[in-house]
């Protein structure tokens, strides 16, 4: 049997627990290859770097890994360079993480996570975002073992084109998880504080803190799923449009503007 080519980034960075854990597990059923940024890069969305240049720095002695670069470039930088440069062939998947704290909801929009699977989808590669509701190593662990075992097994369905899954896993001090569920987004809405500060010169500053909001989530949602102590996996796909919106005539006559 042949053996997949995995593309493994992140956004927490190469120094990241998750990836680490990731790469070392997979390592037995695949030929993995870490494409990461040197630093940690969360939350900046579907960014790419086009005013300076990109520097692929090789990393020696990756565990789990067959070659490991670290990017001084965005999540999305690395899927690019890792499919299109650095790579000796076009990977048979992308995961990106296992990311340390969950995303749900809107946080797909701002996830580094997220916009690397993104990336991969965009080049043609199955792609799939894993992220852990916690921070403990145990958990990290669990998470990369459950997703080694989930991708080699009878209930893993390929990303179909233009799609990419969102998975995110419960803390393990909730308990081991029962199920994996397939669910829709949530919300997860977030107010936002921001704290004003004096520099050392005097000038002001503002330090943005987020209040996670999630009250009431419906049990078929990303968020509530994972509240209810599931293992939840969320189809994506790039279009956005509001179809609803768009009335039954198309097109406005220019001139009717005018006369």
């Amino acid at each position: 049997m042949k053996r997949l080519q995995i593309l493994l980034t992140n956004d927490d960075g190469i120094d990241a627990e998750g990836l680490s854990s990731l790469a070392r597990v997979l390592r037995d059923g695949a030929d993995v290859y870490v494409v990461s940024p040197e630093l940690e890069r969360s939350a900046m969305g579907h960014a790419i770097t086009m005013h300076k240049p990109l520097h692929a720095d090789l990393v020696t002695a990756f565990d789990g890994a067959q070659k490991a670069w670290r990017i001084n470039g965005t999540p999305s930088d690395c899927v690019k360079l890792g499919v299109e440069i650095l790579m000796p062939q076009k990977p048979d998947l992308v995961l990106s993480g296992v990311n340390h704290g969950a995303n749900l909801g809107r946080d797909i929009y701002y996830s580094g996570t997220v916009s690397a699977a993104m990336e991969g989808m965009f080049l043609g590669v199955p792609s799939i975002a894993l992220s852990y509701d916690g921070q403990d190593s145990e958990g990290l662990k669990w998470a990369a073992e459950f997703t080694q075992r989930w991708i080699h097994s009878q209930w893993f369905r390929v990303p179909p084109t233009g799609v990419l899954y969102n998975v995110n896993f419960p803390a393990l001090s909730r308990g081991v998880p029962s199920f994996m569920r397939w669910v829709r987004l949530g919300r997860h809405e977030y107010a936002n504080d921001f704290h004003k500060r004096v520099d050392p010169r005097g000038r002001e500053y503002f330090w943005l803190a987020g209040r996670p909001q999630d009250t009431g989530e419906d049990v078929n949602t990303d968020v509530g799923a994972l509240m209810a102590g599931n293992i939840t996996i969320t189809p994506l796909h790039m279009d956005a449009t509001a179809y609803g919106v768009i009335p039954e005539t198309t097109a406005i006559t220019i001139d009717a503007l005018f006369n």
